[in-house]
């Protein structure tokens, strides 16, 4: 199944994005060689401390594809936007996971 190449707007990382049960952040925005492609990936973390019970965290990535082109332009604010090729896939996905579970400490992998 094909997918369209989609716009991905890079994010300020570092920023903590409060949520019901406590916060996440995107720590990094990583591009790694998958083959005779270049895969996009953000890494971040969250955790739960605001929840009525417990406590606790994750790391995690987010796959926003294969990058078609890298920060091809700009938005009116002076935000880069990247062209990527979401992976739908469910075979590569797997094999995505593995390889970004064998390099980075982390505990899911989702995709875009």
């Amino acid at each position: 199944m094909t997918q369209d190449v989609k716009s991905y707007f890079h994010r300020e990382l570092g920023e903590t994005v409060m949520a019901i049960g406590g916060h996440y952040r995107f720590t990094d925005e990583v591009r790694m060689l998958f083959g005779d492609r270049e895969l996009l990936y953000l890494k971040g973390y969250a955790v739960f401390d605001t929840t009525c019970c417990g406590a606790g965290g994750c790391g995690y990535a987010v796959v926003q594809g294969f990058i078609q082109e890298w920060k091809a332009e700009t938005d009116s604010k002076g935000v880069f936007i990247s062209r990527v090729r979401p992976v739908t896939d469910p075979g590569l996905q797997q094999e995505i996971s593995r390889m970004i579970r064998k390099q980075e400490t982390i505990q899911q992998v989702q995709f875009a």
